[in-house]
């Protein structure tokens, strides 16, 4: 099996794609610059997996010290690209940071991919690109919507990015994959989500606020179009999402690709409603949760949840965590990453 390159790979999804990777066979290398995550997460992925991760501390958007990577390992078959600034808010604060950020190191990689030779590549994209959607299920052909931040039309502008170079560049084939919302932990609780500032994912925030990292937490809204008036989301389990990431590789791999750039969502193909996930932790745990029904958030989408059938039919992949297994495995994770001293 060849060796990939995670950018990203000290991060929530970097990490447990890279446990996927090497459970089935892969070898596997890190790009990452630690600015928001702690190369000793790979510990874990270390501890879970028998194999130690190498990574690189290098910022993306440093050209020749991205390339320098790439020199040093000219038998590299494959890229799966995490490395991005991803906080909503930040985004609309610093615009031009997260445009620099995300988009240059993107093109920097690509450059490596072109001049290396490297045949695959797979981009980790999200379904903000949709924005607001009219329809729901939204599938790979509803168009792009309004970016609702700054962070979501980074992810947009890189899909163009990767769309053009996919017609100048007929060697190299990708694939991009929209993901929903990823959440939970490894079965192990070695490795699980582990933001370096404040919490603002929904199930992290639940698990601070079960273990008083938070005094309360707040859901946004209890009058929205939905099952019982809070936000409706796609929430899919973080290791179902790391597999996919190989499931992508191994379709590039053995040609089952019909262009040079594919698209595919990653949900689990269903809804969940804010109240129903906390619903959900208090049932797994015992544990009743301290919330209070606040006002709207500005900039929330009021529901989004994905048709994934064209990954599961072209991808051989399924969706198989439910609600119930991400705050089971994401309380685990919290419980026991005390233990350790990545992450904090």
């Amino acid at each position: 099996m060849g060796k990939i390159v995670v950018t990203g790979g000290c991060g929530y999804i970097g990490s447990h794609t890279a446990v996927d990777l090497i459970e089935n066979g892969y070898d596997v290398i890190s790009i990452d610059s630690n600015i928001r995550s702690k190369a000793s997460i790979l510990e874990g992925v270390k501890s879970i997996t028998g194999k130690e991760v190498k990574n690189y501390q290098v910022d993306l958007t440093d050209y020749e010290a991205t390339k320098a990577v790439f020199e040093a390992h000219p038998d590299i078959e494959g890229v799966i690209h995490f490395a991005a600034l991803k906080s909503v808010g930040e985004s609309v604060e610093k615009p031009l940071l997260y445009h620099r950020n995300n988009n240059e190191s993107l093109v920097n990689i690509l450059r490596c991919i072109r001049d290396y030779n490297v045949p695959n590549f797979i981009f980790s994209s999200s379904c903000t690109v949709y924005g607001n959607p009219e329809k729901l299920p939204v599938t790979e052909k509803t168009p792009m919507g309004t970016a609702e931040s700054a962070y979501g039309r980074t992810k947009q502008i890189a899909e163009f990015i990767i769309q053009d170079f996919a017609r100048a560049n007929t060697a190299n084939n990708s694939v991009i994959l929209r993901y929903f919302n990823p959440a939970g932990a490894h079965p192990t609780a070695l490795i699980g989500e582990a933001p370096l500032f404040r919490a603002v994912n929904l199930v992290p925030v639940i698990t601070d606020t079960a273990s008083g990292k938070r005094d309360k937490m707040m859901v946004f809204g209890d009058d929205y179009d939905t099952r019982d008036g809070s936000c409706l989301r796609d929430y899919i389990y973080i290791m179902d999402l790391a597999n996919a990431h190989v499931k992508a590789l191994q379709f590039l791999e053995k040609n089952n690709n019909e262009t040079n750039c594919e698209v595919f969502n990653l949900g689990n193909g269903s809804g969940t409603t804010v109240l129903e996930a906390v619903y959900a932790f208090e049932k797994v745990t015992g544990i009743k949760l301290n919330y209070e029904i606040g006002p709207r958030r500005p900039g929330d989408v009021v529901k989004i949840y994905a048709d994934n059938k064209k990954a599961v039919e072209k991808l051989d992949w399924q969706s198989k965590g439910t609600i119930e297994d991400i705050m089971k495995t994401a309380w685990d994770w919290e419980q026991n990453r005390k233990n350790y001293s990545y992450g904090e």
